[in-house]
């Protein structure tokens, strides 16, 4: 496993983290196997681990303070969210801040987060929507400096709303937040243009999340496919986006390398950017684990590959479904 310096906390996590989020709103999850996938990432040297209190309204947070205390002589970074009050995800232009994260639901969520986790102090606190037009606020800032002295939380956070990766920009520039949660991946691309330049003249500490574009990038989704009704996906992959996605992925096959799986280049074009300093797929199976872990070698992409894989780009806008 290599590992990379998160920015200004100056923790070298490991560059495959671990996504939670396939504990709650996804079909098929099973806890003895997902203990074990778990177990088997911090064996393999993964050391951050980021969930919310949303994924399950805590359940992730308390399977992660177990994996914690079964690893105790292991320093495993614990990131979590603080779910938007109005429990709408994402958040839009015409919500307040007073709506998604007054002060006092800062603190009670902070509370909540802690007692699931069965720590002392969160190390990454994020918040789990986000709109730049609350940038000036006092009130948000005052909250987390607050915590922070209180020690219950390390580092803050941001998690940015779906294909909105300059909808953060003036609040990183308060120097209030030391990390940053994003989409990027092959077909999302646009956090290059102006969100990791300003990442890395802050020092800020950069999280890619949805690698393999919520399974597109694993090359196995059809324009039959179809999920259970329970399942978030069902939601996500409606028609125009499913049709839309599986054409993008089968323009991909053919700047495969031989020899390399589509999961495989995603993860290796997102490790390529020293931008980035951990990416987070969801692991729920042992293979999953073996085969995302496995591509931290330390090996970068071939240069005229790297160059093919931009052209991939694929540019969106949120909308209804997003989410």
């Amino acid at each position: 496993m290599q590992y990379r310096r998160f920015g200004r906390t100056g923790w070298e996590v490991s560059e495959i983290g671990y996504g939670m989020w396939g504990l709650a709103g996804w079909s098929g999850s099973d806890r003895k196997e997902t203990d074990d996938s778990l177990d088997l990432a911090v064996e393999s040297g993964v050391n951050f681990f980021d969930t919310a209190w949303g994924y399950g309204e805590g359940l992730s947070e308390r399977i992660l303070g177990d994996l914690i205390r079964r690893n105790a002589g292991k320093k495993i970074y614990a990131a979590t969210k603080i779910p938007p009050k109005n429990r709408q995800w994402p958040s839009r232009p015409e919500f307040t801040l007073d709506e998604v994260f007054p002060a006092d639901y800062i603190v009670e969520y902070t509370e909540k987060s802690l007692h699931n986790l069965g720590l002392e102090q969160i190390d990454l606190l994020q918040f789990h929507v986000w709109e730049d037009t609350w940038a000036e606020r006092d009130e948000w800032k005052e909250a987390i400096q607050k915590l922070t002295r209180e020690g219950k939380v390390a580092r803050w956070g941001i998690s940015i709303n779906r294909w909105e990766p300059g909808n953060a920009l003036k609040t990183l520039e308060t120097g209030c937040i030391d990390a940053v949660q994003v989409i990027y991946n092959i077909f999302d691309q646009a956090p290059e243009d102006n969100l990791f330049p300003l990442c890395r003249k802050m020092d800020i500490g950069v999280i890619a999340r949805v690698p393999f574009d919520e399974g597109t990038l694993t090359g196995t989704l059809t324009k039959e496919t179809t999920f259970p009704v329970d399942d978030w996906r069902s939601t996500y992959f409606v028609p125009e986006n499913l049709d839309s996605s599986v054409d993008h992925a089968e323009a991909l096959r053919e700047d495969i390398p031989a020899g390399m799986t589509m999961p495989e280049l995603a993860l290796r074009f997102i490790l390529n950017n020293p931008d980035v300093h951990t990416t987070i797929p969801g692991m729920r199976k042992l293979p999953h684990v073996r085969a995302n872990v496995a591509v931290s070698d330390g090996t970068r992409l071939d240069q005229a590959l790297a160059d093919r894989l931009k052209h991939h780009r694929w540019d969106r806008s949120p909308t209804e479904w997003s989410q």
